[in-house]
């Protein structure tokens, strides 16, 4: 019995999921561990994410401005 679920599992993706799954549980008590232990921590790295991120935006921004300006 073991041995057709195992493949089973296998074959449906379900061991994949799982581990999706596991991992992003994972990823959200890392979080809120840092949240509670270490706000300023977070909210300096959240800030630097939040700048990086704008900062490709207004590059995306002016390209496609360059490019349509002939």
């Amino acid at each position: 019995m073991s041995r057709r679920w195992a493949r089973r599992a296998r074959e449906t993706g379900l061991i994949t999921v799982k581990m999706k799954k596991v991992l992003v549980i994972s990823g959200i008590a890392v979080l809120v561990y840092f949240l509670v232990v270490q706000p300023q921590s977070l909210a300096g790295i959240v800030n630097i994410l939040l700048d990086t991120l704008r900062d490709a935006a207004e590059s995306l921004i002016t390209f496609v401005q360059m490019v349509f300006s002939g």
